[in-house]
């Protein structure tokens, strides 16, 4: 049974773009790994930019500064 997890940022991402993902995966595990797409699972997380930090700082600081 194969567990996926997405995390990516709260930032505008739609339910429909979300749908995608889980069946764009549950698709790349059945056909690359011969996957059971009845028993994938796929979780997605969504981390406010305040909390995701990359080189030291928050995403929502690297944005406002253009990076």
């Amino acid at each position: 049974m194969p567990y996926v997890n997405i995390r990516i940022t709260r930032d505008g991402v739609t339910a429909e773009q979300k749908a995608a993902l889980i069946q764009g995966v549950t698709e790349l595990l059945q056909t690359t790994l011969n996957k059971n797409p009845a028993t994938t699972v796929v979780i997605i997380d969504e981390v406010d930019t305040d909390n995701w930090g990359i080189g030291g700082e928050s995403v929502t600081l690297r944005r406002k500064a253009g990076k």
